[in-house]
C-alpha cells in the first residue's frame, strides 16, 4: 500500500474518517437501553461474537486498559448482563459470558440499528448501493485492524 501522501488519497482518507464518525454518532443514538454506554454495548457485542472471554481479552479486543474493562465488566454484572465464572484452566482468572437478558437486548439493538441503516440505504440509487455492499467487507477489515 502506498504512503497515502497524494492529495487525492489524503482527501479520501479525510472524507472516510468524517463519514464514519458521523454515521457512528447517528447509530449510537439508535439505542435500546439508555442506561448502557456505547462501550458497554460494544463489550456485549464482542461477547456475542466470541462467546466468552477473560477481562484481559476483552480489554484487548475493545482497545481499552485492563482496569477500565474490569470496571465495565463489574457494571455489566451488576445490571445482570454478564456472568463471571471460573476460568476452566487458570483458577486465577475469570471468564465473562453474556446472559440471556444481554442477548435479547443485543437482538433488539441490532434490529433497531439495522432498520435505521435500511432507511438510509433506501435513499441511495442502485449503483451507490452496489458500491456500499462491495465496500462493507473492506470496512469490516479496517474495523478489525
Amino acid at each position: 500500500m502506498s504512503d497515502l501522501t497524494h492529495g487525492d488519497d489524503v482527501a479520501a482518507v479525510n472524507s472516510l474518517r468524517s463519514a464514519v464518525m458521523r454515521l457512528s454518532r447517528r447509530l449510537k443514538h439508535q439505542r435500546v437501553d439508555e442506561s448502557l454506554s456505547p462501550t458497554e454495548m460494544s463489550v456485549l457485542g464482542t461477547l456475542s461474537n466470541c462467546g466468552q472471554a477473560t477481562p484481559g481479552e476483552l480489554a484487548r479486543k475493545e482497545h481499552v486498559q485492563p482496569p477500565s474493562m474490569t470496571r465495565i465488566v463489574a457494571l455489566l454484572e451488576a445490571k445482570g448482563l454478564v456472568r463471571l465464572e471460573p476460568h476452566p484452566e487458570d483458577r486465577r482468572q475469570k471468564v465473562v459470558t453474556r446472559t440471556e437478558q444481554a442477548e435479547a437486548m443485543l437482538v433488539e439493538s441490532r434490529r433497531k440499528r439495522n432498520a435505521f441503516l435500511a432507511g438510509l440505504v433506501e435513499g441511495l440509487d442502485e449503483d451507490e448501493w452496489a458500491t456500499l455492499r462491495a465496500a462493507a467487507p473492506v470496512l469490516e477489515k479496517l474495523a478489525q485492524l
